[in-house]
């Protein structure tokens, strides 16, 4: 029989002591115990827990178990089998060679995939081994990628493994013919989420464009867990110094994140907001809701999330913020572009993004180490200040950038196709030379690195926070 309780902490938001369960000990199905303990935690967090079966077949193994209670509108809940190394994926901390690629099938037609580096990382083992964004990888492992095989291969790269790969000349604007192999170690990489902030000046137009490339909706680490907070007010302190116009903020590779990290960014460019001002609306199920408005130290309080007061804020300079997007942008990403939306003007450039309107929480047994399961079910959605969540199937960009050709620039080169739109827009005029039609190589997405990555399509809701309301 599962039994259990929950515990409501005041002073530091939702925080769950999660269900205990108990099993016999003849009992012959071994995942007896964790799957009464799922489907005990999913009765009760479930965003959809109406929709879970009155009576599921737990004579089966966690993850299929697991899936069985999935309402068909759930496009994002996950578990996994060890929530220690989930718990340090969604702060950034994976065992990586340090960079990202971008899969394309090689030609119409053709079974061959190529995977375009789309980044890599500092001070990790591939770009101290020379591999740099344009660079083209047609092997992993000594083997040919292929559209059969492509997932097998990306699945290797978090141990030691070789590439082989065509170097992107950025002056000349081709692939080299030569191509070269390569051995990369891993590491446990710490990905730091403020990848590249740069102002541009230009006089003529009168702008000033401050301009972040921003990869992960993360606060901190566990030795320091706003460190990566206080980076991005140091970058919107430098902004405000310099007195910015515009603002450009890059989210075509961010799949989402810690909903802290993302009131934190909002609240460095939010026009005339304060500390009473809502962010996000938190919708849980009945029950859940209930037990947060009636609990005598919560109330209906804990349901809204507010901005921060930012000394650093560059709302007041701004006539609107620029948001690049992608086909991976989501979740937290998305959650900063429709809480914005009722305070500014938001001109997104780029393509749909995913169209994650809900959240999660880490669900996990800490005090029983026998039960190493980690489940990240959706349990709540989220709604901006006027009441608005309606980008389920995404937010379509005012202009259209692909983001797929062969023919890169380094990001945050004004010459690079997707900033360069941004920039245009901005100034009126021409920037830093066109990328004309004869530069581009199209080829058919079919994958990426960033589909293996726990934090994909992710907005984590912290069960600790503080809150002084």
């Amino acid at each position: 029989m599962a039994h259990g309780r929950k515990i409501w902490a005041a002073a530091v938001g939702l925080m769950l002591a999660f269900l205990s369960v108990s099993c016999k000990e003849d009992d012959p199905n071994p995942d007896r115990y964790v799957n009464d303990w799922i489907l005990a935690n999913m009765r009760y967090l479930y965003y959809w827990t109406d929709e879970i079966p009155a009576s599921p077949n737990s004579n089966q193994e966690p993850a299929a178990f697991f899936e069985s209670l999935l309402s068909s509108q759930d496009r994002f809940s996950i578990i996994v089998d060890d929530y220690r190394e989930l718990e340090s994926a969604l702060q950034g901390v994976t065992k990586e060679a340090g960079y990202e690629l971008v899969l394309y099938r090689e030609s119409s037609g053709s079974d061959n995939v190529i995977g375009q580096i789309v980044y890599t990382k500092p001070n990790s083992p591939a770009t101290t081994a020379g591999l740099k964004r344009g660079d083209v990888i047609t092997h992993i492992n000594g083997q040919l990628l292929t559209v059969s095989n492509y997932a097998l291969l990306l699945g290797q790269i978090n141990e030691t493994h070789t590439v082989t790969y065509r170097p992107f000349d950025v002056v000349n604007r081709t692939l080299g013919t030569t191509p070269v192999t390569l051995s990369l170690t891993t590491i446990e990489y710490a990905e730091n989420p403020v990848y590249y902030s740069q102002v541009y000046d230009f006089p003529a137009s009168g702008k000033k464009v401050g301009y972040l490339m921003y990869n992960l909706f993360s606060a901190g680490t566990t030795s320091g867990p706003t460190v990566y907070n206080d980076q991005v007010d140091a970058v919107f302190a430098g902004f405000k110094s310099q007195g910015i116009t515009d603002l450009v903020l890059d989210l075509r590779y961010n799949s989402g994140g810690a909903i802290s990290a993302a009131i934190n960014l909002a609240s460095l460019m939010a026009r005339n907001v304060t500390a009473n001002t809502v962010f996000v609306q938190r919708q849980y199920n009945l029950r859940v809701t209930n037990d947060i408005v009636n609990d005598a130290q919560l109330g209906p309080s804990f349901l809204v999330d507010k901005f921060i007061e930012k000394t650093q804020n560059v709302g007041g300079q701004l006539t609107r913020v620029y948001v690049l997007t992608g086909s991976l942008t989501a979740s937290a990403s998305e959650l900063v572009i429709n809480g914005l939306n009722p305070f500014m003007e938001v001109f997104v450039i780029g393509q749909t993004t995913v169209g994650k309107n809900v959240g999660s929480i880490l669900v996990n047994e800490d005090d029983n180490p026998a039960n190493t399961w980690g489940m990240l079910p959706i349990v709540l959605k989220l709604f901006n200040s006027q009441g608005q969540s309606d980008y389920d199937n995404g937010f379509v960009p005012d202009i259209e950038d692909l983001d797929n050709s062969l023919a890169v620039y380094p990001l945050g080169d004004v010459r690079e196709s997707m900033l360069n739109k941004a920039l245009v827009h901005i100034t009126g005029g021409p920037v830093g030379g066109r990328v004309g039609a004869a530069e581009r190589f199209d080829r058919e997405v079919i994958g990426t690195s960033f589909d293996r990555k726990a934090y994909r399509n992710r907005l984590i809701v912290e069960p600790a926070r503080t809150r002084l309301e």
